[in-house]
Formats: structure tokens, sequence, C-alpha cells
């Protein structure tokens, strides 16, 4: 059976570098005022250069090393004339010596920290009570939150391994840092626009380097609900061809997903509507339409995902109504059995007590065969009859 979900053209999902067409990593202007000037290229000129002063050096690639990697605390410290990466708990001791320099902006990722650590790094940076709390406690919902012009963002992150499952980000931008706090399933590293590094990111401005991460996390959302799609296709198949009970618990596995995933997901259109209309010291003006971009791709998200919820109601319909017409096939077929039996045995026990003796003796006349005839040939005809009609 051809599936549900192909009736409908799928709209064309934006592809991970989407985001960054036209606008490339490499042609990323000015940050937040206050910043060291650099001219804007030109949006028709998508290829125009950086200056190299925020380029990564054969050096800095060198110490990218897979302990750095999977270090819970990595730092990146960009000046124009050079940029430092550091990864290890050690690298947060100088911290207070990076953020005294007003050229420089820095990165601190902390990838599975313990509390203790998180609660340190964030009282270094001089963070407000109330977001230490959040940024330690890191049981939040979606939000975005402004304190001290400090911008705390908290956002989910979606990952697939057979299930579906939810990695919280933490992200706090202020004037000369940016702070991402994660669990070490969710990987910056991995995103995109992230890939070359982010010395060219901070080299255009903190808050690029905020819409890189928050536009890697957006896309991120599509190939998982592809594989739940993919999974709803199967099981709509499964639902009219074999239905059975791992059927339904899977359609229920599903659809406790796209609830998980919709809490997750509807509040951060909220998010990106602020920082997409608010006026944020934090965010250049002329960097607000990257965010707007982002948000465009969180509503294509938000509709796919109500698509998926409905076929996964409709599916579970569909689930109920080829049990319920199975189990009235099953019914038919039991009554077709009991009106042959009944009537058979209706006529038959007329007969059988005061007769069987004398048949079984060979003394019986000739109307107790006729009888029996009878009976058998009315049973053979309720059979043909029911079969024809499909009851048995």
């Amino acid at each position: 059976m051809p599936s549900m979900t192909n009736e409908l053209p799928r709209a064309k999902r934006p592809s991970p570098s989407d985001s960054v067409a036209g606008h490339s990593a490499d042609a990323l202007g000015p940050g937040p005022a206050g910043d060291a000037a650099r001219p804007l290229p030109s949006m028709a000129d998508p290829g125009a250069p950086v200056p190299d002063s925020g380029a990564s050096s054969p050096a800095l690639e060198a110490r990218r090393s897979s302990e750095a990697a999977d270090a819970p605390v990595t730092v990146v410290h960009w000046l124009p004339d050079r940029a430092e990466r550091t990864a290890g708990e050690a690298a947060l001791a100088g911290l207070p010596d990076l953020l005294a320099r007003p050229e420089g902006r820095t990165w601190i990722d902390l990838a599975g920290a313990p509390p203790e650590l998180v609660a340190t790094t964030a009282e270094t940076l001089g963070l407000h009570p109330l977001v230490v709390e959040d940024v330690v406690e890191r049981n939040q919902r979606p939000k975005l939150e402004i304190t001290d012009e400090i911008v705390h963002i908290v956002l989910f992150a979606l990952l697939y391994a057979g299930e579906t499952q939810l990695s919280e980000v933490d992200i706090v931008l202020g004037p000369r840092f940016l702070l991402t706090i994660h669990d070490p399933d969710w990987r910056p590293d991995d995103v995109v626009g992230l890939r070359r590094g982010p010395e060219r990111l901070l080299a255009a401005g903190l808050d690029l380097l905020l819409w890189a991460l928050v536009d890697g996390i957006v896309d991120g959302y599509f190939p998982v609900l592809d594989r739940l799609e993919d999974e709803l296709d199967a099981l709509q198949d499964d639902v009219v061809d074999r239905p059975s009970s791992w059927t339904l618990h899977r359609l229920f596995v599903i659809k406790r997903e796209l609830i998980a995933v919709r809490r997750a997901i509807l509040p951060a259109r909220e998010v990106l509507n602020q920082l997409t209309n608010r006026q944020l010291e934090a965010i250049a003006p002329e960097h607000v339409l990257y965010f707007r971009d982002v948000y465009d791709h969180l509503i294509r998200v938000t509709d796919e995902l109500d698509t998926d919820r409905e076929l996964a109601a409709g599916t579970l319909e569909v689930y109920l109504s080829t049990v319920n017409n199975q189990l009235s096939a099953i019914m038919k077929r039991l009554t077709g059995v009991t009106v042959i039996l009944a009537g058979v045995g209706g006529l038959a026990g007329i007969f059988g007590m005061s007769e069987a003796g004398p048949a079984l003796a060979g003394t019986e006349l000739a109307g107790f065969w006729f009888v029996v005839g009878a009976i058998t040939a009315l049973a053979l005809v309720t059979a043909v009859v029911l079969r024809r009609i499909d009851w048995i």
C-alpha cells in the first residue's frame, strides 16, 4: 500500500548549509557596537574575504587533537593578531586575564562538566546568581532571559540513536565572552558553521558565533524528524498489512517522542522571535537577518512536527479500525459455524436418542435415513451460502 505521506509533496528541507547560503562565514561582517571595526562585505558578493587576523594558524589547527576534543573544558580566545585555543580545566585559570583584554573575544565551552566547575566558571564570568543557578541545575525549558546585559538562552538539541533524545544546551552571551554548557553527546564542533573552527566567527563578532550554534541546533532537527517520518511510513504499511502488538507499541513510542520534541521545539520559536525583534546590545543590527533565517527554519520544523503528530494519530486510528475489522470478520465466521451446527444439532436431537439403537441394529426404516440425509444436505447448503457471502 503506498505511504500516506506520499499523497502530498513534502516541503523542501533546508540543508545544514542553507542558512549560510549567500552570507557564508567567510563573508561575515562586524560584531556588535564597540568591537573592532571591520568592513561588512556586500551581500551581492558572498565570497568577499575576511581579514586574516582571525584565521586559524597551522599551529593552532595542530593543537586540535582528539584529547582536546574530549576535554570537558575548551577555551578559544581571539585577538586581532592571533587566536588561542586551550583545553582542560587548567584553561580556566587564565580566564580573568583573557576577559580583561578589551579587544579580545572568548568562547568557553563546557561539555559534561561537573556542577561545581560550571558554578566556578559562571562566577568567574560575573554572572547573576539566578543565571548561575539555572546553568548549574540545567533543568530548564527553552527560554531567553536578559540579566545585567547578559543574554541567557536555553535550547534543546535533538539526537537520534534508535529513539529520539533531547540534550539541553545553555548559551550565555556577554560583552566579551560566550559560554556554552551542554552534555557530551552534543558536540559544537559538528556544527557546519564551526567545522573550520570558531576563530573566523569570533573575528566577526560573538553574536555570529551564537548564530552559528543556534543555527546548527535548529538544522539538527530536520534529520531526526526525517527518521521519525520514515518510521511512520513503515508503520502505516504494517498497520494495514500485518497489525500486531509490536506495531501498536511502536506507535505509542513515536507519539510520546513527538510530544517530547514538541515541548522542546515550540517554546524555541519565542526565543528566536525575541532574538529577531528585540533590540539587544549583544547582537549587532546588521546581524539580525541571520537569526531571522534560523527563525524561518524553526517555523518549518514546527509545521512539519504538527504534520507528523497528525500522521501518528491517523495511523493509530487506522490500526484500531483494522483490528476491529478483523474482529468483525472472525465473529462472522464463528456465527456461520454456529448456524450450521445449530441446525444439525436441532434436527439430530429429535431422532438421536430414540432411534440410535435400531439404526445401529439395522432394523430402522428408510424414513430415518431420509431425515439424516436431509440434515446433511441442509448443512452443506447452509455452508455454501455462508461461504458465498464471506461469512466463513
